[in-house]
């Protein structure tokens, strides 16, 4: 089942657009000479003739005309996994900003990276910082509240559930059946295993983070751990097909065995984020799923937790989706670096950050990739100093971002 998804103009005034004279970056090849033609919310044609391209023009004397020289045109970003926003709301400990000035800065920044579908990682059950229930539906609320007057990208949700967290079963049902839920990921972040594999990892995550002593940290410990002997996963699998049977995505977290993701994959996963290991990521990927690996970890050639280098999941064929993670300007950054670096032929390199999580996703038909018919979601990207930068963001057929870059 495809997610239904709105490819209508976020306005009435959009007037056509022609971007021309760029290097276009389709699914599988990488163009000069034609034109992208932009009426409405769609990508109307792709046009290769001279004799085309001025009759479009004669007839749409109106026509935005985009320059596109020494540029690429890619298809707009599309990041399923971010929880940059938890930053805006709270960019140093205990000091909380209003949700709807966090989320509408925030909102401005994306079409600067080139993200132009954001799924807004939010937490339910962690319990850390803004991770807890107290700012979750605040935060759910707001967000869509946003997307009915959005004027910059198409705002989503992305519900990481905290499977031990058994009071958050009822806000989770309340959520799916709000359809208030785009994508829906199960976490377990209980020490000995996943990201906290290594002995007293965890431990020192929380003292850091929560400022706790090592008695009140082992009380956590000990209450995470008899949680998470109580899962009901017979729960766990009515909701994954009560998602299902909404267009919704399911993913797991950081999963560290071809055992695990097996037990995910019987629980109706399509998507692993964050493998631990290689092994992991090319089980997953060998069964069918979807394999997420972060953007920063490309971009500083390492996990910060001294995991798997997405890199090398990548070169293995082991990784389908790039995500910002914590940290959006990283999505286009990662993309040349794999593509200068030789790791990944550029439209791939493009493709996981635009087609393949539309495919995870189930929107493939209508965003992902430039192409007559789909929704005109581009931006128009420049090399500077080596580095790509967007000078040109088109959402819906509206131009939401437009830079005066001078040389």
């Amino acid at each position: 089942m495809e997610a239904a998804i709105n490819v209508q103009p976020y306005d009435d005034i959009t007037v056509p657009i022609l971007i021309e004279n760029g290097t276009v970056v389709l699914q599988n090849e990488v163009v000069q000479g034609v034109a992208v033609a932009v009426e409405g919310a769609i990508v109307s044609a792709l046009l290769n003739d001279d004799e085309e391209i001025k009759a479009w023009k004669m007839k749409r004397p109106n026509a935005l005309l985009v320059d596109a020289s020494e540029k690429y045109v890619l298809p707009g970003l599309i990041d399923i996994h971010c929880d940059a926003i938890e930053k805006e709301v709270q960019p140093r400990p205990g000091t909380l900003f209003p949700t709807p000035l966090a989320l509408m800065e925030f909102e401005r920044k994306l079409p600067l990276h080139g993200i132009t579908t954001m799924y807004h990682s939010l937490s339910l059950g962690t319990g850390f910082s803004l991770r807890g229930v107290h700012l979750l539906t605040d935060m759910v609320n707001q967000i869509q509240r946003h997307r009915r007057g959005s004027v910059y990208v198409r705002n989503r949700i992305h519900l990481r559930y905290e499977i031990s967290f058994h009071d958050g079963r009822d806000i989770l049902e309340k959520l799916l059946d709000e359809e208030n839920v785009h994508y829906l990921s199960f976490m377990d972040h209980s020490p000995g295993q996943g990201q906290y594999r290594k002995p007293g990892s965890f431990q020192r995550y929380v003292m850091k983070n929560q400022g706790v002593t090592v008695d009140e940290v082992a009380v956590i410990v000990d209450e995470l751990m008899e949680r998470r002997k109580r899962v009901d996963y017979t729960w766990l699998k009515s909701i994954v097909q009560k998602a299902a049977s909404q267009g919704i995505a399911i993913a797991s977290h950081d999963d560290d065995s071809p055992e695990l993701v097996a037990r995910q994959q019987d629980l109706g996963v399509t998507v692993s984020e964050f493998p631990i290991n290689l092994e992991t990521a090319r089980y997953a990927a060998e069964s069918g799923m979807y394999v997420c690996v972060g953007a920063p970890n490309v971009v500083r050639g390492s996990s910060h937790d001294d995991n798997l280098r997405a890199v090398d999941a990548i070169k293995a064929g082991a990784a389908h989706i790039l995500c910002s993670d914590y940290h959006p300007s990283s999505l286009l950054a990662a993309i040349f670096k794999l593509a200068n670096e030789g790791t990944a032929e550029l439209p791939a390199a493009v493709a996981m950050a635009s087609l393949r999580p539309a495919e995870a996703m189930g929107l493939q038909q209508k965003l992902g990739s430039i192409a007559t018919g789909k929704a005109a979601d581009l931006i128009l990207v420049e090399l500077f100093q080596g580095m790509p930068r967007v000078t040109n963001t088109i959402v819906g057929g509206s131009l939401v971002y437009s830079a005066c870059t001078r040389h």
